[in-house]
């Protein structure tokens, strides 16, 4: 999708249902490898809740409200949803929701939490894609590596985010996608960044991307980033999308990789307590 290019209604659900795929695959693979931890996904009013641990990163909605007129019983269905498993409300909302969802929310509880961009670049299946810093190579990961690949991006952004339990298993969960790929990035022969990638409906999704303290500012995002663009061109990706904290370094390297922002999200919360507290 070239800059500057109309985005409509229906490229924005394109992309809230990639985002809102990868947190139910994560469940899924959770599942499977990790049959300990609960987990839960259900489509509500187009969308798709997850559930992954009440203090999960995963554990949220996405999609809600992009497929015309939101009911109140449906935002009540999707608050029950993560009432009944301990957790708070979360949506991730793009702004082409539908208007009646707006107004539903508004008459509740809820909170801003937080930004985040969308960001996107058209893929050419010609392209050539930029080769890595000097002293950078990128290899895929292995079938045996997940642990490694999971220590390696929790402590690549510990600094801001401190790993717990519940993001060990997803970025591990993220690991066993099927159809994902995860990278590292090596200088001079040593780990010093992962990345991940996915495809879905031609559209090549960039996330679970850190690199070690001790290597920063040596190119090793915009290797991975290359890497995986590559990657996502041979498996038919006609388009590449990534979500950043706003004026952030990861912004900041996609947009140098060609990627431009087309939408931000907002995130609402609405806390268990208080729906306790009203049926008293």
């Amino acid at each position: 999708m070239k800059s500057g290019q109309f985005v409509d209604l229906a490229f924005a659900k394109r992309l809230e249902m990639v985002s809102a795929v990868s947190g139910r695959e994560c469940a899924q693979a959770l599942h499977v490898f990790a049959p300990h931890v609960l987990t839960a996904a259900e489509e509500i009013a187009g969308g798709i809740a997850v559930f992954t641990g009440v203090d999960s990163p995963v554990t949220q909605a996405f999609g809600f409200g992009l497929d015309g007129p939101v009911s109140a019983a449906e935002l009540d269905r999707l608050e029950a949803f993560f009432f009944s498993h301990g957790a708070a409300v979360t949506l991730e909302l793009c702004p082409f929701i539908d208007r009646t969802l707006v107004e539903l929310l508004g008459a509740r509880p809820y909170r801003l939490e937080e930004f985040s961009n969308v960001l996107v670049r058209d893929i050419a299946g010609a392209e050539a894609f930029r080769p890595a810093a000097s002293g950078v190579t990128v290899r895929t990961a292995k079938p045996g590596e997940a642990k490694l690949y999971t220590k390696v991006v929790t402590d690549g952004f510990a600094e801001q985010v401190p790993p717990t339990q519940s993001l060990l298993e997803v970025v591990e969960g993220f690991f066993h996608r099927p159809r994902g790929q995860c990278f590292f990035a090596l200088v001079d022969g040593e780990i010093a960044g992962a990345a991940a990638v996915a495809a879905q409906d031609e559209i090549g999704e960039f996330y679970g991307a850190s690199t070690l303290p001790g290597f920063r500012n040596r190119g090793v995002q915009a290797a991975l980033i290359a890497e995986r663009m590559t990657w996502a061109a041979q498996q038919g990706c006609k388009i590449a999308t990534t979500t950043t904290g706003p004026a952030t370094a990861s912004q900041r390297n996609f947009e140098r990789a060609g990627f431009h922002i087309v939408y931000s999200r907002t995130k609402l919360v609405r806390n268990r307590e208080i729906k306790e507290k009203e049926s008293e």
